[in-house]
C-alpha cells in the first residue's frame, strides 16, 4: 500500500526588485522600488514563479528576486521575526497567496551603494 505523500505549502520569504513600468503604481520620480514579499509554495522556486507572475499580472516589471527561505530558516539565520511579520507570513499560508508586505520606492538621487571612496 502506497501512501500519496501530502503536498506541503510553506511560506518563503522574497525581496523583489521592480524597475517602471506604465501602471506600475509607483511614485512618478521613483526608478523602481524593492517589495519584500511573503509567498506560498511548495518550494522556493514555485514561490518565486508564482510571485514573478502576479507581479507581472499587476503591472510592474519584476527585475531581481532574492530568496531569504522558510520562517524556520531564517529563525536559523538569526532572523528576528516579530508578531506582525508572523501573521502575514500565515496570511499567505491560509490564502496560498503572495503578500507584499512593505514597498520602498527607489530615487535616481540616492547615493550608490559602493564602498569606493568619494571623491
Amino acid at each position: 500500500m502506497t501512501q500519496k505523500k501530502p503536498s506541503r505549502q510553506q511560506v518563503y520569504t522574497l525581496l523583489v526588485q521592480i524597475g517602471r513600468k506604465d501602471g506600475d503604481g509607483l511614485p512618478a520620480d521613483a526608478t523602481g522600488a524593492a517589495l519584500m514579499i511573503y509567498a506560498s509554495g511548495v518550494d522556493e522556486a514555485e514561490a518565486v514563479r508564482e510571485t514573478v507572475a502576479i507581479l507581472k499580472q499587476a503591472d510592474t516589471a519584476p527585475l531581481d528576486v532574492t530568496g531569504y527561505g522558510t520562517i524556520a530558516e531564517r529563525e536559523e539565520e538569526g532572523h528576528e521575526i516579530d508578531a506582525d511579520e508572523r501573521a502575514l507570513m500565515q496570511r499567505a499560508l491560509d490564502e496560498n497567496s503572495v503578500i507584499v508586505a512593505q514597498m520602498t520606492p527607489f530615487f535616481g538621487d540616492e547615493p550608490e551603494t559602493d564602498d569606493s571612496p568619494a571623491h
